[in-house]
C-alpha cells in the first residue's frame, strides 16, 4: 500500500488547490488468505440483495476466504448514513455505493479514494460509454456527464439505470405513445374509458430525489435546463419559459391523472399501482421494476407470460428533446477502510468490471455498464425492460455533480412535492427552487 492510501483519510490537494481523497495504489496489494468480510453500504431495494447474493456466489469462486456483506438503510436515510460516518472519519463499510451526485461532496471532504491510477492499470476504459465512466466516477466534471480524460476518477459503475415507461398494452394498444404530449392524452383517454384505473403513476414523494427527478425529467423533455454549469447559474434558468412549461405540464396535466393519495409515491407505490392494475401508464427506474413480472405480486396474470401480455416497457417518449434521467450508482472505496479491505475492494472492482462477470451480473438481474455486456444476449434476454436501458444510454442527462448536491435536491424535492400536493402554487414553487438553489451556490463559493 502507498502511504496515501493507508493514511486514515488525510486530505490532499490537487493542482487546482481542491481537496481530494488519498490515492489508491495503481496495482492491487497482496491479498490476505485470512477470512475477510468486505462490506458495502447501499439503500434498501432489490439490487442490494442481488449484489450480495451474486458476489457471494461468484466472487468467492476466486476468493473463497471472502464474504460480501451489503448493509442497507432506508432510501431516505442513505446519504446521511454514509456521510455521517465520513464526517467521523471512521466507517463500518469499505465500499460506499454513491449516486453520481454524491461524488463531489465525498471527494472535496477527502472521504473516498482516488482510484485513477488503479483504473488506468486495471480497467478497460474503452469498453464503456464515456458518459457512464464520467457519471459514476469522475470529479470535477467540466460539463456534467461528459468524460474528461484529464480528470481524476473516484469510482466505477456498479449498476446502470434510467426510467422506463410501463404501459398497459391491453388498454392503450401495443404501440407506446411517441411524444410526451401523446402519452398524456393516451393516459387521459385510458382513465376515462376504464373506471377505477388512473391514467398515470409516477414519483411524487418528498424524499430521496423522488419528486425532483420527476420534474427534471419533464423539464429536460420540454427543452429546459437545470442550470448553466460554467456560470453556476440556476435562477433564471430552471424557471425560464421551458421550465415553467414543464412545471405546468407536471402539475396541471399529469397530476390530475394520478390516484388520490399518490402525492407521496415512490418506487414501491408505483410498482404496486401497476401490479394491482390501477395505472394505465407508469414511470419507474428499470432496476426497481423486476417485481412487476412476479405473478405472486401481480393481479395482471398467473404467469410471467400472462403479465407480459398486458404490460409493455418502452423508452421515454420524446418531446422537444429525447433526454432521459441518469440513474444508477458507482462503487467508491472509503478512505478510512483498513489496508487489507482496501486491497480486497480494489480486487473486487477489477473482478466485477470484467466482460464475463458483467454478463453474469446482467443474467442475474443486474444492469451492467460495459457496452459489450449491455448489448449481450445475457442482458437483453434477461428482462423485457433491458433493451430500454441499452437504447437510453445515449439519451441520459444527469443533475448537478457538485458538493452542494444534498442541499439542492432537498430544496427541489420539497417544492415540487408541495406543488404536486396543492400546498404551493406551481410557478411560485419553481421560482422558490430557483432562488433558494441559487443562494446555496452563491453562498458556498465552491466549484
Amino acid at each position: 500500500m502507498t502511504l496515501a492510501a493507508c493514511s486514515g483519510g488525510a486530505e490532499g490537494d490537487d493542482d487546482n488547490g481542491e481537496a481530494q481523497g488519498p490515492a489508491a495504489p495503481a496495482t492491487i496489494p497482496e491479498l490476505t488468505d485470512e477470512p475477510l468480510e468486505l462490506s458495502f453500504i447501499w439503500f434498501e431495494w432489490p439490487p442490494a440483495q442481488l449484489l450480495e447474493d451474486f458476489a457471494n456466489e461468484e466472487y468467492t469462486k476466486e476468493r473463497p476466504n471472502v464474504t460480501i456483506k451489503v448493509n442497507t438503510v432506508p432510501n431516505a436515510n442513505w446519504h446521511d448514513a454514509m456521510f455521517t460516518q465520513f464526517a467521523a472519519r471512521q466507517t463500518d463499510f469499505d465500499i460506499a455505493v454513491l449516486d453520481s451526485q454524491h461524488i463531489g461532496e465525498a471527494v472535496t471532504n477527502g472521504n473516498i479514494l482516488d482510484i485513477t491510477d488503479f483504473i488506468n492499470e486495471n480497467i478497460e476504459t474503452d469498453a464503456y460509454d464515456p458518459y457512464l465512466l464520467a457519471a459514476y466516477g469522475q470529479y470535477p466534471q467540466a460539463e456534467t456527464g461528459q468524460r474528461d480524460e484529464n480528470a481524476r476518477l473516484y469510482g466505477l459503475p456498479l449498476l446502470g439505470d434510467t426510467w422506463t415507461m410501463i404501459y398497459r398494452k391491453d388498454l392503450i394498444g401495443e404501440e407506446p405513445p411517441e411524444t410526451w404530449d401523446d402519452m398524456i392524452e393516451a393516459a387521459r383517454q385510458c382513465q376515462e374509458e376504464n373506471p377505477g384505473v388512473y391514467g398515470l403513476a409516477f414519483h411524487q414523494a418528498n424524499g430521496s430525489d423522488a419528486a425532483a427527478v420527476t420534474y427534471n425529467t419533464v423539464n429536460a423533455l420540454y427543452g429546459g435546463n437545470l442550470w448553466i454549469q460554467e456560470e453556476r447559474k440556476i435562477e433564471g434558468v430552471i424557471n425560464d419559459e421551458a421550465g415553467r412549461k414543464a412545471m405546468d405540464v407536471l402539475v396541471n396535466e399529469m397530476k390530475p391523472l394520478t390516484a388520490p393519495g399518490s402525492g407521496n409515491w415512490f418506487l414501491d407505490e408505483v410498482n404496486a399501482a401497476v401490479s394491482q392494475g390501477t395505472a394505465c401508464i407508469a414511470f419507474n427506474w428499470i432496476a426497481a421494476s423486476g417485481g412487476l413480472l412476479d405473478p405472486t405480486q401481480s393481479s395482471l396474470g398467473d404467469t410471467r407470460e400472462e403479465i407480459l401480455d398486458k404490460l409493455g416497457f418502452a423508452t421515454l417518449p420524446t418531446q422537444e428533446t429525447d433526454l432521459v434521467p441518469l440513474g444508477g450508482m458507482g462503487m467508491h472505496i472509503s478512505a478510512y477502510a483498513p489496508e487489507d479491505r482496501v486491497a480486497e475492494a480494489l480486487n473486487f472492482m477489477r473482478w466485477f468490471e470484467q466482460e464475463e462477470i458483467q454478463k453474469k451480473w446482467a443474467a442475474a438481474g443486474g444492469v451492467p455498464s460495459r457496452t459489450d455486456a449491455l448489448n449481450s444476449p445475457e442482458f437483453l434476454e434477461a428482462g423485457p425492460f433491458n433493451q430500454v436501458y441499452t437504447d437510453s444510454v445515449s439519451r441520459q442527462r444527469d443533475m448537478w455533480n457538485v458538493p452542494e448536491y444534498a442541499r439542492l435536491i432537498d430544496i427541489e424535492n420539497t417544492n415540487v412535492n408541495a406543488a404536486l400536493n396543492g400546498a404551493k402554487d406551481p410557478q411560485t414553487a419553481l421560482d422558490d427552487i430557483a432562488r433558494e438553489q441559487q443562494a446555496v451556490l452563491d453562498g458556498s463559493g465552491g466549484l
